[in-house]
Order: C-alpha cells, then sequence, then structure tokens
C-alpha cells in the first residue's frame, strides 16, 4: 500500500482515512499491509501494518527500467506549500525538465538512499518521481498478492510497482482534481490520475459521487470501478470543556481548509442572514487556506466580526474541543468527495448541516442537507436547530448512533472483496 502520509504526521482527510482503512485492514484474516510512505519519521502508530519509509531503502547497483518513466517530466513550483487536497490554482507555475535518453540522475546518500521530505514543497513532483523509482525497488524485494495507491501523489508509484512486479494495480480515489480546482484541473495532476486510473485493476472511490467523476471525466469503464465509502474511528469523547461555556449562546462551527472547494463563502453569508433574526449565536471559522483573507474581509463588510470568529487551522484534540463547544456543524461544501468531519461532529454530539454535494450525504439520514449554493435554506436551517431544542436533541440521538454504525472494519471487508476480485483476475 502506497500512501503520502500517515498518523501523526498528516495534513488533511487524506492520512486520517488511510489510518482508519489500514486499522480495519488489521481484522481481516491472512491479510498483511505493508504500508509505504515517502519519508518514515518513526514515530507511526505501527500497531496494525508495518510501515516503510522510502527514504530508508537503497537504490544502489539496482537496475531500473527508466523506459516506461516519462522522458519529459514537468514539475511544479510553487510560493506556498500544497496540501493533497489544496486546489492547484494556487500560484502553480509549469516548468519542464528535459531528460536526455533513458539515464537520470538521482541523488542519493553514501547507502544509495534518496532523501524525501515527505512534505509538499515546491519540488512535489521531484518526489512523486523518485517515489515510483523507489517503489520499483520495493516491489522487487518484498512478497505482496496486491498493490494499493492512494491520490494521485501516490499513483506514479502504484504503476511503478506494478511494472516491475506484474501484480494487480488498485488505486483509491479520496478525492479528484475536479474537486479540488472547481473543474479548472491542472494539465500535470490530471495527467498522472489519468495515467494511474488507466493502470488500476480497479478503481475504489469514496462516494458515488467520486465514481461518476471518474466515470464521466476520466473515462474510465464503469465495470472496474467500487463505491467503499468511509467511516470514522471510535473516539471516547469527554463532555468537560477547558472552561465554563455561556449557556445562552450559541456556536455555529466551520471546520476544515477555507478554500473555494469547501464553500467557506457560502458560510459567511449564511451566517449575515442568521444574525439578523438572533443575536445570541457566534460563528466560528476554523482552519487555514487561500480564502481565510477574503473570508474576513467580507466579514468586516457585513459588519459581523464581533460575532464571528477566527481560529487559523486546528489539530488533534483541539478539533474535538471546538467541537463539543459547538451547538451545529456546517460543512457547505462545494464538491467533497466524502467529508469525514461531519462524522467526528457526530460523535461529539453535534447534529450537522451538510451540503448534497458531499460524499457522506449519500450515507447519512440524520444530518440536515441543502445546497452548497442556497444561502437562504442553510440560513433557515441553522435558525430552526438553534431555536428550537428538540430539533437538535432529535439530530444528536439519532445521528449518534447512526454514525457508531459506520466502521472501518465494515469498509475493509469491502476492499478486501476488491482485493480477491483482482487477484482472481491475474490467477486465471
Amino acid at each position: 500500500m502506497f500512501g503520502w502520509e500517515f498518523p501523526p504526521h498528516i495534513s488533511g482527510g487524506l492520512g486520517t482515512a488511510c489510518y482508519g482503512l489500514t486499522r480495519g485492514l488489521s481484522h481481516v484474516e491472512d491479510l498483511d499491509v505493508l504500508f509505504v510512505v515517502p519519508k518514515a519519521h518513526g514515530d507511526e502508530d505501527q500497531s496494525s501494518i508495518k510501515l516503510l519509509g522510502a527514504n530508508n531503502v537503497s537504490i544502489r547497483q539496482r537496475k531500473i527500467d527508466l523506459k516506461k518513466f516519462q522522458k519529459e517530466m514537468d514539475y511544479i513550483e510553487v510560493d506556498t506549500h500544497i496540501i493533497p487536497y489544496v486546489d492547484p490554482e494556487d500560484y502553480w507555475k509549469m516548468t519542464k525538465v528535459k531528460v536526455d535518453g533513458e539515464k537520470k540522475i538521482v541523488q542519493t546518500d553514501e547507502e544509495g538512499r534518496i532523501a524525501f521530505s515527505g512534505k509538499y514543497g515546491s519540488d512535489l513532483l521531484q518526489e512523486i518521481a523518485n517515489y515510483g523509482l523507489v517503489a520499483s525497488v520495493i516491489a522487487q524485494d518484498n512478497e505482496f498478492d496486491v498493490i494499493h495507491a492512494h491520490d494521485w501523489l501516490a499513483y506514479p508509484a502504484g504503476i511503478a510497482a506494478k511494472e516491475a512486479s506484474g501484480k494487480p494495480l488498485v488505486v483509491h480515489v479520496h478525492a479528484t482534481d475536479f474537486d479540488r480546482s472547481g473543474g479548472s484541473v491542472n494539465p500535470t495532476v490530471f495527467e498522472i490520475e489519468k495515467r494511474g486510473l488507466d493502470a488500476a485493476d480497479k478503481v475504489i472511490t469514496v462516494s458515488n459521487l467520486t465514481r461518476t467523476i471518474v466515470i464521466e471525466k476520466y473515462g474510465v469503464n464503469p465495470d472496474k470501478v467500487v463505491t467503499v465509502y468511509n467511516a470514522v474511528e471510535p473516539k471516547d469523547m469527554g463532555t468537560e470543556l477547558p472552561f465554563k461555556k455561556n449557556k445562552d449562546e450559541k456556536i455555529v462551527t466551520f471546520l476544515g481548509r477555507i478554500t473555494m472547494q469547501k464553500g467557506p463563502e457560502y458560510f459567511v453569508e449564511a451566517a449575515y442572514r442568521v444574525l439578523q433574526k438572533m443575536d445570541n449565536v457566534r460563528f466560528v471559522m476554523a482552519g487555514s487556506g487561500d480564502l481565510m483573507e477574503k473570508m474576513i474581509r467580507r466579514a468586516a463588510e457585513l459588519k459581523i466580526t464581533d460575532k464571528f470568529h477566527f481560529t487559523g487551522f486546528l489539530k488533534g484534540e483541539d478539533v474535538f474541543t471546538m467541537l463539543r463547544m459547538s451547538d451545529l456543524y456546517v460543512m457547505p461544501s462545494v464538491s467533497e468527495p466524502f467529508g469525514i468531519s461531519p462524522l467526528e461532529a457526530m460523535q461529539s454530539n453535534v447534529p450537522v448541516l451538510i451540503s448534497y454535494q458531499s460524499g457522506v450525504a449519500e450515507i447519512l439520514n440524520h444530518a440536515i442537507k441543502t445546497n452548497f449554493w442556497d444561502i437562504e435554506a442553510m440560513a433557515d436551517a441553522i435558525y430552526g436547530v438553534l431555536k428550537y431544542p428538540s430539533l437538535s436533541t432529535m439530530f444528536i440521538h439519532h445521528g449518534k448512533s447512526e454514525v457508531e454504525s459506520l466502521k472501518w472494519e465494515d469498509s475493509a471487508l469491502k476492499v478486501k472483496e476488491v482485493y480477491d476480485s483482482v487477484a482472481q483476475i491475474k490467477n486465471i
């Protein structure tokens, strides 16, 4: 299994989902997972898997066939760090590097190992290419039945491992560039995604919403695309807050990246409308992203900054503390392949309002749903939950039961069925 990050070193939902799935797979009999990341830090939770860092693998004196690696390598220079789900509109500048013939110099240390940052900086595509080279070596050195690659960052590694071993490849689509960019896809990222999807024996998508995009936008045969929904890690939620909350005041929270994909502007506009009707409510936008400054300016223009707060990026226990403080969690995403955070909110006894344009909307019955663009409906829903306690209580009670039934063990069994199907194809 190839991924780009693993807890505790994560920057979003991708690492969380990889962790949950591998934990689920650890309960499946006769199934062992070797999880490969570009850089292993040494403090990752390996109770369920064996974790291998590509930075610890020597490629010295290996025959690596570079024929199938592209002769002309595109890479991206960026002014800011990229994380896996950030839309590629952010300061991307395309540059081309010519690779002559089939020889390519790769810088290694004295042990023959390639250094990886494991981050999302200006040399991201170079690291992705190097990851593919090391994946080829890992595939030669290990016995395995199936290759599983998570998201576009790991697709070239999955392809390289398949070419080196002849073993079947499963690619897992947690998001596409159409989600991140709103349709203005980056051609390099799209090409990497397309090559991964074409090379795969089976494709796993996290929702039917994403499955449709994969089929329609990337031209993938529907027969090889399977939806397996994400789940949520069981968590014992404490009820004590580090301070006394004002019982008369309500808190409505947006928690996520402040980017076009997440629909933060619709949250701000809905907040303005609610504040015209009730005063005992505060709105919180927790997160960071390229639209943060624009959202601060918009809140100022609407003269709601005394009731609208920006926390910056939250991680770890701070996320759950913020959720426990909240009376309603809102996820107005424009295009959300799945969305684990509403499940975490429901775990925290918080009712949720989500957009129909999210994959998680396909499986939740006890969540309020509106279109991301319908600000009036969103404001009405927020007002209703805050104004009528019985409504809130109903969503909390049924939502908690519903989310507790969404287990990674069940998702893992469906993934195992996919493994079995490709292994049988290869055996035939």
